[in-house]
């Protein structure tokens, strides 16, 4: 019967975005409401929580220090996790991460580094041998679509909310001094996802949609407005005009989006 009851709700879905409408009552091009916590984590150096409709993305940041990568020696080291956690949805299991936690990660990871959006130089503290680490762990918490929006969300406002201890170098060693500085960044970087239903392109697909979708796009927008990293999603495809629609979409809405948040 709930299978039944899901193909009518399907149905319906495709022949509302026909008509230019949506189940819950948005327009194709219009987001669920973002609302943004910060600094929700005592024992992290910065973190945010963000919810995204009723999908709910929990993100911590820490910086530590390490080793540069041999062929960036004067760059710190970024490094983004992403679980699914079992409590937000009947369909992810505990474990070690699947190939949808290794995909959410990748893409929160691309859209920050692509962008450059944290200044990495300022991060190098002895060149080829010590430098800071940033650590983004994200962590979903309710699943009710459009992951990648909200995890890349989190992580950009959990980034600008992060302090770096201050430190010295004494007699070769590094000493951290009283006192932080906030992440040296360069960029905020907004990801627009958009789902095709039907043939036709629609913002922030919620988890009913994505049952019903064939393919989705997502494109991380940077400061300038340019796009600087995109994935692609399901098995269906976009046509060169639709890439071309997807991109304009993507500037206008991650517009909005930064001018709410003063980024």
């Amino acid at each position: 019967m709930s299978s039944l009851i899901t193909r009518v709700k399907q149905k319906q879905i495709e022949q509302l975005i026909e008509k230019g409408k949506r189940l819950d009552q948005r327009g194709l091009h219009e987001q669920r409401p973002v609302k943004i916590e910060l600094g929700l984590i005592e024992r992290a150096e910065g973190s945010a929580r963000v919810f995204l409709g009723n999908t709910q993305v929990l993100c911590g940041v820490k910086v530590e220090t390490g080793e540069p990568f041999p062929d960036t020696p004067n760059d710190g080291v970024l490094t983004v996790n992403a679980e699914l956690v079992p409590l937000a949805s009947p369909n992810f299991e505990p474990g070690p991460p699947n190939e949808d936690s290794v995909e959410l990660a990748r893409v929160v990871d691309r859209g920050i580094r692509e962008s450059h959006a944290i200044d990495t130089e300022k991060l190098c503290i002895e060149p080829g041998k010590k430098v800071f680490v940033v650590f983004v762990d994200v962590y979903v918490l309710n699943h009710d679509g459009n992951l990648i929006d909200a995890s890349a969300l989190a992580a950009m406002s959990a980034l600008t909310n992060t302090k770096m201890p201050n430190y010295e170098i004494k007699d070769g060693e590094i000493k951290i001094k009283q006192g932080y500085t906030p992440l040296p960044m360069k960029s905020h970087p907004v990801t627009v996802t958009m789902g095709k239903i039907s043939n036709t392109l629609i913002v922030d697909p919620w988890i009913e949609e994505e049952q019903v979708m064939d393919s989705r796009i997502s494109m991380a927008i940077n400061d300038d407005n340019d796009i600087c990293a995109i994935q692609k999603g399901g098995s269906g495809y976009f046509t060169p005009q639709q890439i071309l629609e997807a991109s304009k979409i993507a500037q206008e809405k991650s517009a909005e989006i930064r001018k709410k948040l003063n980024w």
